[in-house]
């Protein structure tokens, strides 16, 4: 009778388990792909530009995707490589999201900053032995293209800028920039260091999942706190919204994105905008650096070819 009772007990604990099982599988089904159907459903049934046309712009090299699917929309040798100068930095940044809790602090050292003598990068001005927390150091990183703050997580994370690279590296081989070869994490122009305008698309499109990449990436200027060398804080500016009389485009308004400049890259810009609620992400380069923001322009143009094709 006593064995009846535990095999009919070891029975019901098997059937509870087994119906325990198939309820967790259920939920995790259900939180894996109802972000991705709600993608689906927006990216092929929702009114959309099928095709977008980015011809005529300065920047020989462009790409136009949506920023949810990813689907492209329109190109000019936009699978060509290319030099990404300082939206190199975008990927500098997200390694560092990974790797860091915000609230730390890093000291910067002279051999940190030594690494950039010479090589004419910007800064966002600060010092050796000055102490900053990670938040501050990352808008420093994306909003005015700050080279000492690349090396300063670069060093904090991997204890130099080579090793840090190969993290960066790792990182764009996992989500799928198949044609990307990073040499730093500033973008100053190396040889071998080169990416396509189609990878960092990609790399927006993944940061942009990042709320913390978010935030930072669509502010106009941050205020860091106070430091030994700096105690009113430091304010830093985005160098795309610097260049942008409005935000306003056809339909919508661009909500952020990365420039960069190197004599080799040209003019560069990973931007991305909002066009009659739906986003839409735009890389550029190559442009002539004449000193007029020519791959702003064509980034509002393209936007506004998008906005007028919806409106009409």
């Amino acid at each position: 009778m006593d064995r009846r009772r535990r095999k009919r007990s070891r029975k019901n604990t098997f059937v509870i388990l087994l119906v325990w099982t198939a309820i967790i599988v259920f939920i995790g089904s259900i939180v894996f792909w109802t972000p991705k159907i709600k993608i689906f459903l927006e990216e092929f049934t929702r009114p959309a530009v099928k095709e977008v046309d980015v011809s005529g712009l300065n920047s020989p090299y462009s790409i136009v995707i949506t920023a949810r699917g990813g689907r492209v929309l329109g190109e000019q040798n936009g699978r060509e490589r290319m030099y990404p100068a300082s939206m190199t930095k975008m990927m500098t940044a997200i390694v560092a999201l990974d790797k860091l809790k915000l609230s730390k602090e890093i000291t910067f050292t002279s051999e940190m900053l030594d690494a950039l003598n010479g090589s004419d990068a910007t800064q966002a001005g600060y010092q050796p032995g000055e102490t900053a927390k990670v938040e501050d150091i990352l808008y420093g990183i994306i909003l005015p293209s700050g080279a000492d703050c690349c090396m300063a997580v670069a060093y904090e994370i991997s204890g130099s800028e080579e090793a840090f690279v190969e993290l960066m590296n790792r990182k764009a081989k996992k989500i799928g920039m198949k044609d990307t070869h990073f040499c730093n994490t500033t973008g100053l122009h190396d040889e071998d260091h080169y990416s396509t305008c189609y990878d960092m698309a990609i790399l927006l499109k993944y940061c942009l999942r990042n709320k913390t990449f978010r935030e930072i990436i669509t502010s106009h200027y941050h205020s860091s706190g106070p430091t030994d060398v700096h105690p009113d804080g430091i304010t830093v500016y985005s160098t795309l919204f610097n260049n942008l009389s409005s935000t306003e485009v056809t339909g919508g308004e661009i909500l952020g994105g990365k420039t960069g400049f190197t004599n080799a890259a040209g003019l560069c810009l990973a931007s991305f905008a909002e066009i009659d609620g739906r986003e839409y992400i735009v890389v550029t380069g190559g442009a002539p650096g004449t000193g007029e923001p020519l791959h702003v322009r064509d980034a509002v143009e393209v936007y506004n070819r998008i906005g007028n094709q919806l409106m009409s």
